[in-house]
C-alpha cells in the first residue's frame, strides 16, 4: 500500500516529530511504500492568490510548485495527517495545503450546471489523523466539536473511496503532558498503525 504522510509542525524537535517518525517506521516495517510530505521543511506557501482563486472553479491551479503535490495525491492510497491542533483546528499551513492542493481537476471535478461534484480521489481507501491538543478532551470534543477532525474525516474523506476507512488519535492536554503520557500515546500510535 502507498501511504502519504502529511506532516505539519514548524519545530523540528516537537512531539509531533516523534509521532511522525513512529508512524513512518511502523508503516515502512509493515511493507508499505511511504512518502513523507513535510510542509514546513519544504516551506510550502499556503496562501491562495487572487488569480488562483479567480480560476479555482475552472481549472487546477497553475503554480508549478503545486505539481509535485498533485502527483503525491494521485499516487497515495492512504493519507496520514500528523499535526498539532491550534485553536481547535488545523494549522494555517495545513489548511492552506488543503485549499491549494485538493483543488478542481485534482481532487474533484465540478459539474457543468446542476449536479454533484465528481471525486478524483477514489483511489484513497484509508485516511488517518494523529494530532496533539493543549485543551482537555471534554472541551475539545463536547464544547468545541473537533473542527479539525470534521474537516479531514468528514469533509476531505467524502472525496475518497466510498468505503474509505478512517481513524483519529489525539493526545489531549499536551501542554501539561509528561514523558509517561507521551510514551503511552506513542505506543497507542504504533498499535493503531499496526492495524491501519
Amino acid at each position: 500500500m502507498r501511504a502519504l504522510v502529511v506532516y505539519c509542525h514548524p519545530v523540528p524537535e516537537s512531539f509531533c516529530a516523534s509521532i511522525r517518525d513512529s508512524a513512518v517506521e511502523v508503516l515502512t516495517r509493515r511493507g508499505w511504500e511511504v512518502r513523507l510530505l513535510d510542509l514546513y521543511a519544504e516551506n510550502f506557501n499556503p496562501v491562495m492568490g487572487c488569480d488562483e482563486r479567480r480560476s479555482y472553479n475552472d481549472q487546477a491551479p497553475q503554480d508549478p510548485a503545486l505539481k509535485p503535490h498533485f502527483e503525491l495525491l494521485n499516487w497515495a492510497e492512504a493519507i496520514l495527517f500528523v499535526y498539532p491542533t491550534w485553536w481547535y483546528g488545523l494549522p494555517a499551513m495545513l489548511k492552506g495545503w488543503l485549499d491549494r492542493v485538493w483543488a478542481t481537476d485534482v481532487a474533484f471535478k465540478l459539474p457543468a450546471g446542476k449536479g454533484r461534484i465528481k471525486s478524483l480521489m477514489t483511489h484513497v481507501t484509508k485516511v488517518g489523523v494523529i494530532t496533539t491538543c493543549g485543551a482537555p478532551t471534554w472541551w475539545s470534543v463536547v464544547v468545541v466539536g473537533q473542527p479539525g477532525r470534521k474537516t479531514l474525516l468528514r469533509g476531505m474523506r467524502a472525496l475518497c473511496a466510498t468505503r474509505c476507512r478512517t481513524f483519529f488519535l489525539a493526545h489531549y492536554l499536551m501542554d501539561s503532558s509528561t514523558p509517561r503520557s507521551r510514551a503511552a500515546f506513542l505506543a497507542k500510535v504504533r498499535a493503531k498503525l499496526e492495524r491501519f
